[in-house]
């Protein structure tokens, strides 16, 4: 089996990425479903890995190229693991053991630094194991860990595919 080009993949891993945020703007805009701070830093993997592979694309890399991109691309998609990770497991929290609601990203980005805010986030609240859709018995974050997951398998096979001056 023959593997298109990686600029085609790294293309077709930035489209992706558009339509995932797409999708996201429109759960958020024309559906009202406002994100907790786990669905922020998941948006913004997804945006990092969607500008690495725009990047990667224009560029045409060879495998050392190749390699970078997929493993910045691999780092985005294990970040993002982390973030709907945890999310998947706040939302299968028994009820009594949810965190409480806690306040908005905006406030927190305002009044502690971006380390404090990290833990903060990542510790998540009860907004963050709220579900307010589900598709094949997946949530939001259930199908963003799939996604994330399938990135990085795809870079996985590009790196392992990778030939020299592969354009």
């Amino acid at each position: 089996m023959t593997l298109p080009a990686p600029r085609i993949i790294f293309g077709f891993i930035a489209i992706v990425c558009l339509a995932a945020m797409a999708a996201a703007l429109y759960m958020e805009h024309a559906m009202g479903m406002e994100p907790c701070p786990l669905c922020v830093f998941q948006r913004i993997m997804v945006i990092a890995a969607g500008l690495i592979a725009v990047v990667a694309a224009i560029h045409g890399p060879g495998t050392l190229g190749i390699r970078v991109y997929s493993g910045l691309i691999g780092l985005a998609g294990a970040v993002g693991i982390a973030f709907a990770g945890r999310q998947v497991w706040l939302q299968n929290l028994p009820a009594d053991q949810v965190p409480a609601c806690g306040p908005s990203l905006d406030y927190l980005l305002d009044v502690f630094s971006f380390a404090e805010v990290l833990q903060m986030v990542f510790s998540g609240d009860g907004t963050c194991a709220e579900i307010h859709w589900v598709f094949l018995g997946l949530t939001i974050p259930g199908w963003t860990l799939v996604g994330f997951i399938g990135l990085i398998g795809i870079c996985l096979l590009l790196v392992v595919t990778s030939k020299s001056q592969q354009v």
